[in-house]
């Protein structure tokens, strides 16, 4: 009981977690860092992804949880222009440009034999650092842009 009160504990959003407001996020380093266009069409796929034995991100990260994504609209199976925009506001906070080792959205949901944190209340999605969602978001932590072949990243972004 005692490991999981702690566990809950270091998983509370902080101030920065919360909607920022748009003079807030042109202050947001990782703003400047990270390319909207890739984040929108190729890691919030990623948060829609069905999978065996396991929910979909966006199953948990709707409701209730501090990476609050948009609810989809109804009988949206995607994201429009604006929400996406909000989705990039709320995971900002949780990347690290070019620090794939401390950035929650890719140690959260990955295992701890893999490399990832011990904690994280929607299961592990990935086995290791060569699953292709993985690799998906580490490159757009790393700083790839919308368009550019991705790279396969063995734990760090390189040069």
């Amino acid at each position: 009981l005692l490991l999981l009160l702690a566990a809950a504990l270091l998983t509370q959003p902080t101030a920065v977690a919360a909607p920022a407001a748009p003079a807030q996020a042109a202050g947001n380093p990782a703003d400047k860092l990270l390319d909207f266009e890739f984040f929108r069409t190729q890691v919030q796929p990623v948060f829609l992804a069905k999978r065996d034995g396991n929910s979909r991100c966006y199953s948990c990260h709707s409701h209730g949880t501090p990476m609050r994504l948009q609810e989809l609209s109804p009988g949206a199976s995607a994201w429009n222009e604006e929400q996406s925009r909000r989705n990039y506001q709320i995971v900002l906070p949780r990347v690290i440009p070019r620090n794939l080792t401390f950035t929650r959205l890719l140690q959260h949901p990955l295992a701890a034999d893999g490399g990832g944190t011990f904690y994280h209340s929607g299961g592990k999605h990935w086995t290791s650092i060569f699953n292709p969602e993985w690799q998906t978001i580490a490159n757009w932590v790393c700083g790839r842009k919308a368009g550019e072949k991705l790279a396969v990243l063995t734990g760090g972004c390189g040069e």
